[in-house]
């Protein structure tokens, strides 16, 4: 904190000097005085995602950390490393047209910082005419009166038709994280630091005939109303800060206040951008690390922190995929701190603090009837190389969690759920665009091993296999009507069967070739019993893999059916085994292949 005692004299002739400057200057003053909390410049890396308000992704929207860009993909997700930000504070900002810009900030930590953002529409709701006094009205409760005196972004008087959107974030929205901008932590008056506990948001957006964007007019103001949660009601005071989110800077600031009428906080504002009814703390920095049972580091875990006061509500935490995850926290409080499997479940709770120091806290989670388990592959780009800037996504129903690709490898480590143990995994590369496509798993504790897969959108149908644990080797779907490629059959030899061929290439210049038969076409495991899998070589051994001439088979051997689809849909199998043979051989690997009849 700083020291705000001064000399007199010295007061005295600092009064002077700002009695000379423009308020610009003294408003970038005092940002660059706030900004010496936030420590030295660093670069950190960051992963994330951006959604609408129906989780569906927002594709093409810009990502701005300090000077670097980047646009996210079709999924909405967007990886930017190397970004320039400060030790104690990173502010990261979304924009796309035809939503409110959106942001997030944060402590960031050496790993991938986890990033989750949801844009508003900024659809207007009312359009009103400048010059006359008007009222916006969400409901009965919350509303914005107007005097009707505009400006244009330069400080030019505004005359015409003022398009108006008003959005209500109310703290019991279950978004609220991704929603808000920033997160709560701001300036106060006296520029110190504050946590803040929200009694409601709202968001105002001014836009003239052919689109600009407009402000109330310098000198005037606007009186915002905003309904009081029900839960909050009893607890509210009678007068409460306001606080307005700097845009620019990424932080909320403390300015004017609003008063308690019924249900309703009432005050006046001289601009919009967010506003914020908001109590106070003193702050303190808190580091958790997040481990199982085991020592393995937990990534994407969400933890929610909840103050026992009736201060303060709750703060929500993402780790990064080294199990950090950093924010503020008000000093001297005990604080609730529970831990959600991937489906959103709580699986851990336990009593943290107070803390009146900066403190580095270890959470090992214990294990329970949700495992956690560790999910790993490799992901590997059209020409075999390693992707190096790329990430998966694992999804559990409507669940998803991203993971970054390091050297070509990725590693989810994390807790499942009872309620769903089937999941699908996706690479994309970020250097050429392409993904490997959607394929089906069944989730096995404590480690689900995923077989390379190659991030290669021309790539429709592969079978990715090892043997001894070596070098991958992918089969391809060269040309499928000639049986060079991998055909499926629903229906075979036998009733509900499915046999699937994969060959490495044409017959006269290729080596082997992989069959595949299961008696049947239902999801779930089988073995040596009721399926077979064999290696046929055609000339030449495979590198330095020596196979016996005509028919090797395999002891042991295990086949699990992930996906049967429809005609036309894909078909996912995992398979492993022991080939019988002159040496010993183990096998293990996938097919993602379509369905033909």
């Amino acid at each position: 904190m700083k020291n705000n005692k001064l000399v007199f004299s010295f007061a005295f002739m600092l009064i002077l000097f700002f009695g000379c400057q423009s308020e610009n200057d003294v408003e970038q003053q005092s940002v660059a005085e706030f900004q010496e909390n936030f420590g030295q410049s660093v670069s950190r890396d960051f992963i994330g995602y951006v959604v609408d308000t129906n989780n569906n992704p927002i594709q093409n929207a810009t990502i701005s950390i300090g000077t670097s860009t980047v646009q996210t993909d079709v999924n909405g997700l967007f990886i930017l490393n190397n970004a320039d930000v400060f030790e104690r504070f990173a502010y990261i900002k979304a924009s796309k047209s035809g939503f409110i810009d959106g942001s997030r900030a944060m402590i960031p930590t050496s790993g991938k910082n986890n990033v989750r953002i949801m844009l508003l529409s900024n659809a207007p709701i009312a359009t009103i005419t400048s010059g006359s006094a008007s009222e916006v009205a969400l409901n009965s409760e919350t509303k914005v009166n107007f005097d009707g005196a505009f400006q244009d972004a330069n400080g030019n008087p505004y005359s015409g038709n003022v398009s108006v959107s008003v959005y209500h974030l109310k703290p019991s929205n279950d978004n609220i994280e991704k929603i808000m901008p920033g997160m709560l932590y701001g300036a106060t008056e006296s520029g110190e630091e504050a946590i803040l506990q929200t009694y409601g948001m709202l968001n105002v957006e001014l836009k003239g005939t052919s689109g600009q964007k407009l402000q109330i007019a310098n000198g005037h103001t606007a009186q915002i109303t905003m309904q009081i949660d029900n839960s909050q009601i009893s607890t509210a005071p009678s007068t409460i800060p306001l606080w307005h989110f700097d845009e620019e800077n990424g932080y909320w600031i403390q300015q004017g206040n609003a008063t308690k009428v019924g249900n309703q906080y009432v005050g006046n504002v001289t601009h919009f951008s967010w506003w914020n009814c908001d109590a106070f703390s003193a702050t303190v920095d808190l580091n958790l690390t997040v481990k199982d049972s085991s020592g393995g580091f937990l990534s994407n875990a969400k933890l929610k922190l909840t103050v026992n006061s009736t201060n303060f509500s709750s703060f929500l935490f993402y780790t990064s995929d080294d199990g950090l995850a950093s924010g503020v926290v008000p000093v001297n409080e005990v604080i609730t701190l529970k831990a959600y499997n991937i489906c959103g479940v709580e699986i851990y709770s336990t009593q943290i603090g107070p803390f009146s120091q900066k403190t580095n806290l270890e959470v090992i989670l214990p294990n329970s009837v949700d495992e956690s388990v560790k999910v790993k592959g490799k992901i590997l780009k059209c020409n075999n190389e390693i992707v190096t800037n790329g990430y998966v996504v694992m999804r559990l129903g409507n669940n998803l969690i991203f993971s970054s690709i390091n050297d070509g490898d990725y590693e989810f480590n994390t807790y499942s759920c009872l309620s769903i143990n089937q999941f699908t995994i996706e690479g994309f590369d970020f250097d050429t665009f392409q993904s490997t496509g959607k394929t089906t798993y069944n989730m096995s504790h404590p480690l689900t091993n995923i077989n390379t897969l190659k991030a290669c959108n021309s790539i429709v149908e592969y079978v990715s296999f090892k043997i001894n644990g070596e070098d991958t080797i992918i089969t391809e779907n060269i040309d499928s009507q000639n049986n060079l490629g991998i055909v499926t059959y629903g229906n075979n030899l036998f009733a509900n069967q499915l046999t699937i061929y994969a060959n490495a290439g044409n017959p006269s210049n290729s080596n082997y070739s992989l069959i595949m038969e299961c008696a049947s076409n239902q999801l779930g495991s089988y073995t040596t019993s009721n399926s077979s899998f064999r290696i046929q070589q055609y000339f030449s051994p495979f590198n330095h893999f020596t196979f016996v001439n005509g028919l090797t088979y395999t002891s042991g051997y295990k086949f699990k059916i992930n996906k049967f689809g429809n005609i036309g849909d894909y078909i996912d199998v995992e398979f492993s085994g022991t080939t019988i043979t002159t040496q010993t051989y183990n096998i293990t690997g996938i097919a993602h292949v379509i369905r033909d009849h």
